[in-house]
Formats: C-alpha cells, structure tokens, sequence
C-alpha cells in the first residue's frame, strides 16, 4: 500500500468548529458526530461512545480519545457523521481554510 492524498470534493463540505468553543457550538457539534460501527449510525452522544466534552476531550467513536488544544478545528463529515481533527499548527499553514 502506498500513501496517497486526502480531501473533501467541496470547500465547504466540512462543518468545523476551532477550540476552545462555546457549549452551544460543542453541543450542536455532538449532534453530528456519529457511530459509524452500529448500525442506523447513532449520535455518538446519546449512546455514549463518542463527543466533545465541555474540556475539550474528543472521543472518536469506537476509536478513542484526544485531548485538543487552542486553534485545533474539530470537523465532522455530514454524510457519515465521521471525525476530523486538524491540529492548530496544520490549520496556520497554507493548506487549509476554516471559515
């Protein structure tokens, strides 16, 4: 296997928020993270496998947990309600955009 590149087929595709967020946007954000392991594809929230804590802990769905940090963009894939993290670092650089 050999890497390759990554990205959306759309600008605006992603639905993204940067941390530290307010609880309204960590909320309406839980809403969109979903179980892409159970069937129907659940909030993650409301079964308890999966959001982003009012700390700023993001746990992936079936994949575990990540601490984020001021500047990091948490975006979620409205589709299939799966997870991106790009760090503070990488969104400052010339290949992204968050609006």
């Amino acid at each position: 296997m050999a890497l390759g590149t990554a990205g959306t087929t759309a600008a605006t595709t992603l639905t993204a928020l940067t941390w530290p967020a307010s609880i309204a946007d960590v909320a309406a954000l839980n809403q969109l993270i979903k179980d892409d392991q159970t069937v129907g594809t659940p909030v993650a929230h409301l079964s308890g496998v999966g959001g982003l804590s009012n700390e700023g802990i993001l746990s992936v769905p079936n994949r575990g947990q990540i601490r984020t940090y001021p500047g990091d963009v948490i975006a979620i894939d409205p589709s299939t309600g799966g997870v991106v993290l790009v760090t503070a670092r990488a969104v400052a650089g010339p290949n992204w955009a968050f609006a």
